[in-house]
């Protein structure tokens, strides 16, 4: 996925996920329960991602997909953009977040929604 690159954004760095998150556990060799996980987060991320693309291309809805990083660690995990509109998601496993303000601030007309355990399912599905 690639990232926005407005000026005050980092626009050299990419993310990657696994379509299958069993792959990503082989490769890290971590199969614990996620209650004993200190990368529950980053896993729970990369679920939700996949998912959402999954349902995307289900749907066949073409939406631009990018994640958004400041040089002073402010982040999006997820940005949609289709037909002029862009959505922001943030995805955490247990806690709500305020988006950077700097992200208002340079999409003005952008929605905002933070993912948790507790509504994901609505987000890929």
């Amino acid at each position: 996925m690639k990232i926005r690159s407005p000026r005050s954004e980092i626009n050299v760095k990419n993310k990657y996920y696994f379509y299958d998150t069993g792959i990503r556990n082989g490769i890290i060799n971590n199969f614990n329960k996620l209650d004993s996980r200190d990368d529950v987060g980053a896993l729970f991320e990369n679920f939700v991602i996949a998912e959402r693309l999954k349902k995307h291309k289900y749907l066949r809805t073409f939406t631009n997909l990018y994640f958004w990083r400041t040089y002073s660690n402010g982040e999006i995990d997820l940005i949609e953009e289709s037909q002029g509109e862009i959505l922001s998601f943030e995805i955490k496993w247990n806690k709500i977040v305020k988006p950077p303000k700097l992200f208002f601030e340079t999409y003005k007309n952008s929605t905002f929604e933070v993912i948790t355990k507790e509504n994901y399912l609505d987000f890929v599905i």
